[in-house]
């Protein structure tokens, strides 16, 4: 339980860093994301939801 708090913290960190280094960059971003077709959406958010689950399975060592 302690990791995933500590993983949610760290996703927190990272995301509030985008937003206050590249904050132009994450209102297109934003922009993009609402214009696009939720299907294309749908299938975009599992690619990197899977691509997430390949980082932490190798960052525990398989």
């Amino acid at each position: 339980m302690t990791d995933l708090i500590a993983a949610l913290g760290l996703l927190l960190v990272i995301e509030g860093a985008l937003y206050a280094l590249f904050p132009t960059f994450m209102r297109r971003a934003i922009r993009v994301a609402l214009d696009m077709p939720e299907r294309q959406l749908r299938v975009f958010a599992l690619m990197m939801a899977l691509v997430g689950l390949g980082v932490v399975w190798l960052a525990w060592g398989f």
